[in-house]
């Protein structure tokens, strides 16, 4: 079923890209099956109530991949899909990264890259002084984390041993600019973030599977936990896959048509 869900959402992205020439589709298409294993599986949510006190949040820390959050959340329920066609238009709440006046479900602002772990590590501190059960998920790029405020956070929330917090990479291997490996000295990527005092797992990021079995795990880890996906940018339609151009490019109307038959949804 979940499987399914994944095609389905991977479609409309294209679809929407397409028909409001919104960029990124290549970072949406990598992290899809996270989100869909998060907001299928694992997260305690709400959409008819999403601002539920007892929900766990999901902060997206690769706000250009704000499209994929939108689809996922839309599928999920918490407004209408046709709402998506409004993505980066003029006064939309559908902005390119989710702004002030985002629509339900998106819990923060994500412009500038790097922000979201910081911000989830005071929000995990504060449940955690309450006594409060909230689970907080950070789905991070891997050109995100060349930004030094993701590594301070790390710090602060292992010396804080938030067990109520979850990192999860996806790991592309490419940012906007070229292969992150070349950019940045990312490997060995799971024992840095030992180093700094979280419990690590690597995972395929495109193994639904795997991707529920890990998130679980976390929920019973008495420390703050990092999730390494390894993933595919453009994951789900050959002609994306591992090309860089995606990153920017719109797909024609017949892209987006070969793109629903490789999923098998036509």
């Amino acid at each position: 079923m979940t499987h399914l869900i994944s095609a389905q959402i991977r479609h409309t992205l294209c679809d929407v890209s397409n028909k409001t020439k919104t960029p990124h589709l290549g970072s949406c298409l990598s992290c899809v099956d996270i989100l869909t294993a998060l907001y299928w599986n694992v997260m305690n949510i709400y959409p008819d109530q999403p601002m539920h006190p007892e929900r766990d949040y999901f902060l997206l820390g690769k706000g250009h991949a704000a499209s994929a959050l939108y689809t996922s959340l839309a599928y999920r329920g918490f407004f209408p899909i046709e709402d998506l066609y409004q993505h980066g238009s003029t006064g939309s709440r559908f902005e390119e990264h989710p702004g002030i006046h985002a629509p339900d479900g998106v819990e923060t602002v994500s412009g500038s890259l790097g922000h979201a772990l910081s911000l989830a590590t005071g929000m995990a501190l504060s449940k955690q002084l309450q006594g409060a059960n909230n689970h907080f998920y950070v789905l991070m790029g891997d050109g995100e984390i060349n930004e030094g405020t993701v590594w301070e956070a790390a710090m602060f929330a292992a010396g804080k041993r938030l067990s109520n917090l979850v990192a999860i990479v996806d790991f592309n291997k490419l940012q906007g600019t070229g292969e992150s490996t070349d950019i940045m000295h990312l490997e060995p990527l799971e024992e840095k973030w030992r180093a700094f005092g979280w419990h690590t797992m690597r995972v395929d990021g495109h193994d639904l599977s795997a991707l529920v079995q890990a998130l679980e795990a976390a929920k019973s880890i008495q420390q703050p936990v990092c999730i390494v996906a390894d993933t595919v940018k453009g994951k789900g339609v050959s002609f994306m896959e591992n090309d860089n151009n995606w990153h920017y490019r719109i797909p024609t109307e017949e892209e987006v048509a070969h793109a629903k038959q490789e999923l098998g949804l036509s």
